[in-house]
């Protein structure tokens, strides 16, 4: 499989569990990764699962800017998403099939810190 954001080959990155293995793809290129249906909510809360998103998340900010891309699987339009706990956090989906977060946004994804939420509380004050 190729990345969706630079067309680079992705590897499969293997996580042992206590509800058993879930393997991932990153990007051997931009550190992007792609998850199948379900595995970034079952990673979100396993303890040392942001060990994947090992890539820089300045690189990752730069690929946010990529925002038209086909998921990987399929080849269709994926959909631009705002994380809805996090909304700062954005991030490409497909519904059939998975979901596509930048270097960094994983780690971001797994931690909610008050920082994010005072970024979040920002961001609504200045849409208003």
């Amino acid at each position: 499989m190729n990345c969706p954001k630079c067309n680079t080959t992705m590897e499969e990155i293997r996580l042992s569990t206590l509800s058993g293995d879930v393997v991932v793809d990153r990007c051997t290129g931009c550190a992007g990764i792609w998850f199948d249906i379900g595995e970034a909510e079952t990673l979100k809360d396993k303890w040392m699962s942001d060990y994947i998103d090992s890539g820089d998340p300045k690189v990752g900010r730069q690929q946010n800017r990529v925002r038209d891309i086909n998921c990987p699987r399929c080849g269709r339009k994926m959909e631009q998403l705002a994380d809805p706990v996090q909304i700062h956090l954005q991030y490409e989906a497909c519904h059939d099939h998975g979901m596509y977060f930048d270097a960094g946004e994983f780690t971001d994804y797994k931690y909610e810190t008050l920082m994010d939420y005072f970024r979040d509380f920002i961001m609504l004050i200045r849409k208003k």
